[in-house]
């Protein structure tokens, strides 16, 4: 790689030997410099990844140059070079920072090889800081979990444009990750080191958002007793999150509008327009355009907010993920409760794979966390995932005849018995009621009912019990 060296000596023939030196021999850009004292003008003004500077020049000498390069521009190695060789200006220039000391006269070979030497080093310790902020990063980053193409597609684009400064808007069903996209993006964008301020827009009462949003002066309003700042000023040079902004309502829309379009807003009671530096990302649950239909929703709000979209998959179309969520919080609630449990059970997996989950990731993480609390041992099992559950009869894993038959015959037969005795428990706990099983169990009623009519069981058997 092409590095920038600068030469500093005021003998203006060594000068002209260094760069020839090389330049022959290597691509590296060369500049020299005869005065010390415009060598550090330069170095304000221009990177440089080496210095070569001589120990003895008027007007400054190479261990002062040394403590200026090294204020100014740290990162940068330096060489000395002298004619008068001594052990104690060796000693000085090394713990002054120096990386090596050359005696005058030299070898070309030894300038170049120093040379090479500096510059791999520079190289590595670079590579070693690029690694530890990738580490510091990735410690920082929300735990979002999955492999699946569609997960996999939308972590791309979360690292795509999480450097621009669009504003984004991010849809999807409750429960599929929003708020952990939104922080992905933040600890991926410039931003990462200022402030991530989350608006849960259905949380603040209708009465006080434009207040918690904006700030208030004293006396704006009863009960405002003093200055309050506003989280729009809290979030300024970081990224604010706007989640659920669908529930917004008409007014705070308008004045969302103006702060999205020229970065002013005004704080409650207040006469002066404040300004403010943000990144927006806003999430919701809603068609917008739906809202938009419905006059809930203003137009140009959405278009300032839809620059850049993307949509979370539920975790009905990303299934496959289920077994590493569960994994994932197995082992969390495991810690969190001191519990040791090494993994779950091959039945209770199919139930948590059968489901829709309406509640997606949230209602899984709920459902698993209930599971580690209830685990009586090291492995968590269907009737810890599932209250109450009665069973009506043992699952082929019991019977010995399940290991003797073909993978596909085996699997096929565990699913029938899992659908009709999962089926038939949460009918009991209902009372036959199918809309109430349903709602248990996350699945769509007529999907339920599909599958009672194909196990063939009697809903109203349950209702007399």
């Amino acid at each position: 790689m092409k590095s920038r060296i600068l030469v500093v000596d005021d003998e203006r023939d060594m000068l002209a030997l260094l760069k020839r030196i090389i330049t022959e021999k290597t691509e590296h850009e060369v500049m020299t410099e005869h005065d010390p004292l415009r060598a550090i003008k330069l170095i304000h003004t221009e990177p440089f990844d080496l210095v070569i500077t001589d120990l003895k020049m008027p007007n400054m000498d190479g261990i002062a140059l040394l403590d200026e390069i090294k204020r100014i521009q740290p990162s940068s190695n330096v060489i000395i070079m002298t004619a008068y060789a001594t052990i104690e200006t060796a000693v000085e220039a090394t713990r002054k920072g120096a990386f090596d000391y050359i005696a005058k006269p030299f070898r070309k070979e030894r300038i170049l090889l120093t040379l090479s030497r500096a510059l791999e080093w520079q190289a590595l310790a670079r590579e070693n800081i690029a690694l530890r902020r990738s580490l510091e990063q990735e410690k920082m980053l929300p735990p979002i979990v999955g492999s699946s193409p569609a997960m996999m597609s939308t972590l791309d684009r979360i690292k795509h444009v999480a450097k621009s400064m669009a504003t984004i808007l991010i849809q999807g069903e409750s429960g599929t990750g929003k708020e952990l996209a939104a922080k992905a993006i933040h600890v991926y964008s410039d931003r990462r080191d200022k402030t991530f301020i989350i608006v849960n827009c259905t949380a603040i009462p209708e009465q006080i958002i434009e207040s918690e949003l904006f700030g208030h002066k004293k006396g704006a309003f009863t009960g405002a007793w003093k200055d309050k700042r506003g989280l729009v000023d809290e979030a300024n040079q970081g990224t604010l999150f706007l989640d659920e902004i669908g529930e917004l309502n008409t007014v705070m829309q308008a004045k969302l509008l103006r702060l999205l379009q020229e970065g002013e807003y005004k704080p409650v009671g207040g006469l002066n327009t404040k300004h403010a530096d943000i990144r927006f990302v806003a999430a919701t649950n809603h068609d917008l355009r739906q809202r938009i239909a419905e006059k809930k929703f203003r137009e140009d709000l959405f278009y300032r907010l839809n620059v850049i979209s993307f949509r979370l998959p539920p975790l009905r179309e990303r299934r496959e993920d289920i077994p590493l969520l569960v994994s994932h919080f197995v082992e969390k609630y495991s810690k969190a409760n001191n519990k040791e449990i090494r993994d779950i059970e091959s039945e209770a997996m199919s139930m948590l794979m059968a489901r829709d989950w309406p509640g997606n990731v949230r209602q899984l993480e709920n459902v698993v966390e209930r599971g580690v609390i209830l685990c009586r041992s090291g492995q968590i099992r269907l009737e810890d995932l599932i209250t109450d559950v009665t069973r009506t009869g043992p699952l082929p894993y019991s019977n010995e005849t399940i290991y003797r038959l073909p993978f596909k015959e085996a699997k096929e037969a565990v699913i029938k018995a899992f659908h009709r005795q999962y089926i038939q428990a949460i009918l009991q706990q209902n009372r036959g009621n199918i809309s109430r099983a349903a709602e248990q169990a996350g699945l769509q009623r007529q999907y339920l009912h599909r599958i009672i009519k194909h196990e063939k069981i009697d809903a109203e058997v349950f209702k007399k019990k």
